[in-house]
């Protein structure tokens, strides 16, 4: 029997899902894509789970894409969902926040997934880079299209015109890395980050990183207002305001429903 090219925890309401290929760097090949979606199709579908923190095993976050496989003819996305894309996340729409937890390398691929969460903590020898350029190919995978949104313009052309990398130190001065941590504190520091998001109202943290997400996408004001205005009404009218205004008022913490 096979190994899981994807290990998934549970931490009370947050899902740890490592990357489990560690003998090629946490490469990513059609198994790991399938797993790895599922994987956070389980996060979105459990309402007893609120946020996600995926991380590599071994010494790597993640290689890439694993080009033997691809030598081969193998694909690098899920072949009974292609629309998730590649590593079955960066098409991949998931409602909860997902932080990636880096120590080691995130190349190619692999910074395409860190691109594709919506936080990350970064142990200080991490690195990161496109480096698809230098095999005749390009970062495919949004890079090309999430990095020059998630850090400044002249950064992002350098690094998809040269392939070279780029330090958990730089990322951190670009706003790329939320978190830089000693090497090997990279998942334990997600996980506190995990928690303190888990311990907020669940449906509330929906909305934030999908207005986030919409108003860094490009999405044009008068809609945003309009999912703002629609947010607020839902929200106001849910359970769990009525709970957090009550706790608030008892001095207590308040036990959300998600409703």
């Amino acid at each position: 029997m096979n190994a899981a090219t994807v290990l998934v925890e549970r931490r009370g309401p947050v899902a740890v899902l490592t990357l489990n290929r560690p003998e090629v760097l946490n490469a990513v090949n059609s198994a790991l894509a399938s797993e790895l979606g599922a994987a956070l199709e389980l996060l979105d579908r459990d309402p007893g789970l609120r946020v996600g923190v995926i991380t590599g095993a071994g010494r790597a976050f993640c290689a890439g894409a694993d080009l033997k496989a691809l030598a081969a003819g193998e694909p690098v996305h899920d072949p009974a969902h292609e629309d998730r894309g590649f590593a079955g996340i960066v098409h991949h729409p998931v409602r909860k926040p997902l932080i990636a937890a880096v120590d080691g390398i995130a190349y190619g691929g692999g910074t395409e997934i860190v691109l594709a969460c919506d936080l990350v903590v970064a142990g200080e020898e991490a690195r990161f880079g496109l480096p698809e350029v230098a095999r005749g190919l390009i970062a495919g995978a949004g890079g090309l299209i999430r990095l020059p949104r998630q850090i400044p313009a002249r950064a992002a052309m350098e690094a998809a015109l040269t392939g070279e990398p780029f330090s958990a130190a730089a990322a951190k001065d670009w706003h790329l890395v939320n978190r830089l941590v000693p090497h090997g504190r990279a998942l334990p520091e997600a996980l506190l980050l995990a928690e303190r998001i888990a311990a907020n109202a669940p449906l509330s943290v929906q909305a934030g990183k999908r207005l986030v997400r919409a108003a860094t996408g490009g999405t044009p004001d008068a809609e945003l207002w309009e999912m703002n205005a629609e947010f607020c009404t839902r929200l106001l009218a849910g359970q769990d305001a009525e709970e957090g205004m009550r706790a608030f008022a008892e001095r207590r913490s308040p036990v959300w429903q998600g409703r």
